[in-house]
């Protein structure tokens, strides 16, 4: 990118706009409004597989089941769920709060049930246990995603300030951390207050009992967030004084630099940006849920283990989360992503040594810290790439947390049919070493591997216009806007010496021999 562009871009940045920069109350208000969301996923993720393997005795397989049933309905969610978000009318409550408020509703009425054992029957068969716990799954899981794609939507509607969408998700993955770490301190001391060593059928309560101070806990939350978050009625596209609503043909405000959901799918950079986000996700999410197995069948470490080691894992977390800010501010988005990388590689590397025994603290701090900086990023060149166009913004953050739910629920499906037998033994010892080493490093190498693809990119500009405006011709040189408004330099920089229009997909019409090329 050339440097005059860069200067416009940063000229764009520093234009004095007090109306965004938000306060500190409304950054906290809309900071917990996924904390119901954070508490359930923490349990999800954590603790899923081996409470139906270890305590409700699944085999591994239908434990697998269970999980890709709920990845899969959040994966076909999601993006449906964005492209409604967008679509939805404007109302006074606000049209992102509406569905977060549904969403909300769903994890509430579904989550403890699937905490608990089959209601009245005992000696059901396991998969007519599949089949009653099921509906409680993809019920909660329409809910979270619901909850998610608004949360996040929400960001770019805020503010369109970078240093503030930064801090939004600094301040939301701060609360993420903060609620994981409530997760696993109130189960230690439920599973510490058993006096056993070993998961069994009768620590059913305490899971139950844990999902209950969850759903409770969240809802407090989420009321915070409703009464302290205010949404603006419209897009912010919609104020842009636009280059492009002076033609002709887009006199009309609610036209101008529109990108819808086909447009996205012809941004390179779209695909990029999953693919980051993608491998972030799997990364965290792997080394979350078999970090359980690990700790209990390698390490042969107390039941009590299961809630220590993630604690210090999200307690690393939650003190790097202060210093992401300042990291992406001088560093840069794809340096800081780079450097968290090596930081998570370098903890799940550490795994990998035998008989680490207590030293699996220490990975867990650079787990932590990684995976932190890993998310935050992520989320924030996510938030780079929707730049202005928050009207679609809901459609993009579904198709992020598209991929990562679908890889997700492949990666644990196949870890799980890997497993060398039904119930533990011996073998299982170095499968779950081999997991959490293996599976977050190749998410790893993957995203290193896109991020050298993002070097000469700047995320969010766009090579060209939105798609929905250009695959028409411009009949004449005169319904082409004489002057461009500085977004849309940055955005959809345009040479007008050599170009009068844009006619087509990234095609132009020579000034000098009106041919297309």
């Amino acid at each position: 990118m050339s440097d005059s562009d860069e200067e416009q871009r940063e000229a764009v940045r520093t234009e004095p706009q007090i109306e965004y920069v938000l306060s500190l109350p409304r950054r906290y208000a809309y900071g917990v409004g996924h904390v119901l969301n954070d508490l359930c996923a923490s349990m999800w993720f954590s603790y899923l597989l081996i409470f139906y393997h270890k305590v409700l005795l699944f085999n591994n397989i239908y434990a697998g089941y269970l999980m890709l049933i709920g990845q899969v309905s959040d994966a076909l969610c999601t993006p449906l769920i964005g492209y409604e978000s967008d679509q939805s009318l404007a109302c006074r409550y606000g049209k992102r709060k509406s569905w977060h408020l549904l969403g909300t509703i769903c994890v509430m009425s579904t989550f403890v049930f699937i905490f608990s054992p089959v209601i009245g029957v005992d000696d059901a068969s396991q998969w007519a246990k599949i089949i009653y716990f099921a509906p409680f799954i993809i019920i909660f899981q329409f809910g979270w995603a619901s909850t998610q794609i608004s949360h996040l939507s929400l960001i770019p509607e805020l503010t369109p300030l970078d240093a503030e969408r930064v801090a939004l998700n600094a301040i939301r993955y701060t609360f993420t951390v903060l609620s994981n770490i409530c997760v696993f301190a109130i189960c230690w001391v439920l599973l510490d207050a058993t006096g056993t060593s070993a998961l069994t059928p009768a620590d059913i309560p305490q899971f139950r009992y844990l999902a209950i101070i969850v759903v409770g806990t969240g809802a407090v939350f989420s009321l915070i967030f409703h009464c302290g978050t205010k949404e603006p009625l419209k897009s912010r596209t919609q104020d842009l004084p636009c280059c492009i609503k002076n033609r002709k043909k887009y006199l009309n405000l609610d036209e101008q630099c529109k990108m819808t959901w086909k447009d996205w799918l012809f941004e390179s950079q779209f695909y990029q940006v999953a693919l980051i986000y993608m491998c972030s996700r799997l990364m965290v999410n792997i080394s979350q849920v078999y970090i359980p197995m690990y700790i209990t069948e390698t390490l042969k470490l107390s039941k009590t283990s299961i809630a220590i080691v993630p604690l210090v894992m999200y307690v690393s977390g939650f003190i790097s989360s202060f210093l992401v800010s300042l990291v992406n501010k001088k560093l840069g988005r794809k340096l800081t992503y780079f450097l968290s990388v090596l930081v998570f590689s370098g903890g799940c590397t550490w795994l990998w040594f035998p008989d680490i025994d207590t030293q699996v603290y220490g990975a867990a701090v650079l787990i932590g810290a990684g995976g932190s900086t890993l998310l935050v990023t992520s989320l924030a060149l996510t938030s780079d790439l929707i730049a202005h166009n928050t009207e679609s913004g809901a459609f993009v953050y579904g198709a992020m947390s598209f991929t990562d739910k679908l890889s997700n629920g492949v990666a644990v499906m196949i870890i799980q049919y890997l497993h060398p037998c039904v119930n533990c033994c011996p073998a299982c010892v170095w499968f779950y070493r081999d997991v959490q080493v293996f599976v977050p490093g190749g998410a790893a190498v993957l995203s290193l591997i896109v991020l050298l693809t993002l070097i000469p990119v700047t995320v969010g500009v766009r090579k060209n216009p939105p798609r929905s405006f250009t695959t028409n011709s411009i009949e004449s040189e005169s319904e082409y806007c004489s002057e461009q408004c500085g977004e849309c330099k940055r955005l959809f920089p345009i040479d007008k010496e050599e170009q009068t229009s844009i006619n087509g997909y990234g095609s132009t019409r020579s000034k000098h021999t009106g041919s297309s090329s």
